[in-house]
């Protein structure tokens, strides 16, 4: 998430950022490709710059933060603090650092390797309105965002940052079934991936997906059996239910 987001802003034609600092844990090997690939500057580590830097972007797990936040504590001198991380919202990390530090909580998710994510994003309350515009930059160098409550990205991170993987899941389970039709993998991949995109163009008309639905769906037919088959084994119930495991998921490892 960390090169997609710096590769994002690189690519923006008014850059919000005069240097971009980059620096990881353990595997420097790897900062350094990043280093030849991308126009940022490997730092060794986060102490190095972080006193110095308008924004400290964190992109870690969860579990990484509580001890990140406490090193970095004493350095903090009025940066714009950021997290992408699932369940670390503005609230947790200001718990953590100094009065009044800005913190912001943004939640991509993996469509920012192509510019595509839908990020939820949520400000702490001691956020200027420039750093809100930095934060809106970032956002925007990724892809499309909304700006809701803490509490909302906590409730919404399962349908923009999560179910992604359910969709994919859905591909791959198309794909397993249309090659025992005989067919290859590449024509079941170019089968399931083409009639997803033309899906998701249809929604991009802005027609309500029930309209949609409704059009595939002639009275009697074959479509409606498959839809009487999904409701059968309780579909909406069983999205319901995926929803509510990520969020109790994040919810627990926040608590």
């Amino acid at each position: 998430m960390a090169e997609a987001i710096f590769s994002g802003l690189l690519r923006q034609p008014k850059q919000p950022f005069d240097s971009i600092y980059v620096t990881n844990r353990t595997n420097k090997e790897r900062l350094g490709e990043l280093a030849q690939r991308y126009a940022i500057t490997p730092v060794d580590t986060h102490g190095a710059i972080a006193a110095k830097a308008d924004v400290l972007l964190l992109a870690m797990p969860p579990s990484a933060h509580g001890e990140v936040l406490s090193e970095l504590a004493p350095m903090i001198r009025g940066q714009l603090i950021i997290t992408v991380a699932a369940g670390i919202g503005p609230s947790d990390m200001e718990a953590q650092l100094p009065e009044g530090t800005a913190a912001a909580w943004i939640m991509p998710n993996t469509a920012a390797q192509v510019g595509t994510s839908i990020s939820l994003y949520a400000f702490g309350k001691n956020v200027a309105e420039k750093q809100k515009l930095l934060v809106k930059e970032i956002v925007h160098a990724i892809g499309a965002g909304e700006e809701l409550s803490e509490e909302q990205i906590h409730d919404l991170t399962a349908i923009t940052g999560s179910a992604p993987a359910f969709v994919y899941e859905f591909a791959l389970q198309l794909e397993k079934m249309a090659l025992s039709y005989g067919i290859t993998d590449k024509q079941a991949r170019h089968l399931v991936k083409t009639m997803l995109a033309g899906s998701v163009k249809m929604l991009e008309t802005g027609a309500p997906p029930q309209e949609l639905r409704d059009q595939v769906t002639t009275p009697g037919g074959a479509t409606e059996a498959g839809l009487v088959s999904l409701g059968n084994d309780h579909f909406s119930a069983m999205l319901e239910r995926a929803v509510h495991a990520v969020t109790d998921h994040a919810k627990n490892k926040r608590n």
